[in-house]
């Protein structure tokens, strides 16, 4: 793919239901926070945001591991749309953009997106292409193992922001991390092949 014919780089993050006690499938899993930021593709600087809270309908009730992972609670997801007013208002905002690639740090994004849009019987909302930028990262610096963002940011020495494993949170930090998944700053070299 050639990634300089973008104009924009479009970068998600979601969070969803989720447990660790098998209390429901992974198939269950909804979202319930979107966080997007647009970048321009030359300066690679934010142009704008999204966020939403996601209301879940098959397991409505959030587990407490679910929310010590996300810092979401149950108040925040209780007064939030539910998935098809929540992708109408992301689609909104996403309109007043065009020429963008859809990035985020692995395949499960775009998978919570397809799998939430079967469920809802409503077409996937992103007409872009896809860029896993943990692949690009892993590729355009040449680490062997692909690394979470955390670790990235840690191979990169580049501080977190907000709170880990909230959309809008992850999102903006996967930002700083963009010089280096496009190859224009390199990470320490020593620091490339540690665990």
């Amino acid at each position: 793919m050639d990634l300089a014919k973008f104009k924009y780089f479009l970068i998600i993050d979601v969070e969803a239901t989720c447990c660790k006690d098998n209390s429901f499938p992974v198939n269950e899993m909804e979202m319930i926070e979107i966080g997007a930021v647009l970048i321009c593709a030359d300066s690679l600087t934010k142009l704008d945001e999204f966020s939403t809270f996601i209301q879940p309908q098959r397991h409505p009730k959030l587990t407490d591991f679910c929310t010590n992972l996300t810092t979401i609670t149950q108040h925040d997801v209780d007064h939030a749309p539910y998935y098809p007013e929540a992708i109408n208002t992301f689609q909104k905002w996403l309109g007043n953009y065009d020429n963008y690639l859809f990035c985020s740090w692995g395949e499960y994004d775009k998978q919570q997106f397809e799998q939430d849009c079967a469920f809802h019987s409503l077409p996937y909302p992103i007409t872009a292409p896809h860029l896993n930028i943990k692949k690009q990262f892993s590729k355009a610096q040449k680490v062997r193992k692909r690394q979470g963002m955390a670790g990235a940011l840690k191979l990169a020495k580049i501080p977190f922001s907000g709170s880990h494993h909230r959309g809008i949170d992850d999102a903006n930090n996967m930002i700083k991390l963009m010089p280096y998944v496009m190859g224009r700053v390199f990470i320490d070299s020593q620091k490339k092949f540690s665990k």
